[in-house]
């Protein structure tokens, strides 16, 4: 029987052509989670960018928005809202339109990058993650010249694996 300390949790990873993006996935968000793990395993954003940019908001990525929406209910998911996980500073949240049920775009994700959170946002939209390594990196992409829609003028590329580490592996990962 293997300890809790042995016990290896999925972590996120975002290599981007700023540097990489360490990303915890919340047990308590489980639809989100294993969309987000899927997503990754399947290889489906290596070949998107970060496509909207805005300092002191977010860095979001993953599909662009289309006039449409997202309507597609075989990529929608259910609200997971918890109370106590909220639109922190870090917190990776799933991105959606503007649809009453709230449901969220599976393959569209954003980085809070307001010191102060976002909590206008909580109930509103799902948080399913922390950057717990790479906020550093997040300040770069968000910082980068952009145009009127907020896009990126020189692409920010990015590739997203899922590494599986212990807590003292995660501890570590932290410190350095």
């Amino acid at each position: 029987m293997k300890s809790q300390s042995q016990s290896k949790e999925a972590i996120g990873l975002i290599k981007t052509s700023q540097g990489d993006i360490f990303i915890k996935l919340f047990n308590e968000t489980p639809k989100h989670k294993q969309s987000f793990i899927d997503l990754a395993e399947n290889n489906y954003w290596d070949s998107l960018t970060f496509n909207r940019v805005i300092p002191n908001f977010v860095a979001q990525a993953g599909c662009p928005d289309t006039e449409q929406g997202f309507n597609d209910p075989e990529y929608l998911l259910e609200p997971e809202f918890v109370k106590g996980i909220t639109h922190v500073y870090g917190a990776v949240g799933a991105g959606r339109d503007d649809n009453p049920e709230k449901l969220s775009a599976t393959c569209q994700f954003y980085i809070v990058h307001n010191q102060a959170g976002l909590h206008r946002l909580d109930n509103e939209y799902t948080v399913f993650g922390q950057v717990i390594k790479g906020m550093d990196v997040v300040d770069k992409i968000v910082f980068s010249k952009r145009d009127e829609l907020d896009f990126p003028i020189e692409p920010v590329s990015m590739e997203i694996n899922i590494i599986y580490l212990t807590n003292s592996e995660i501890k570590k990962l932290i410190d350095s």
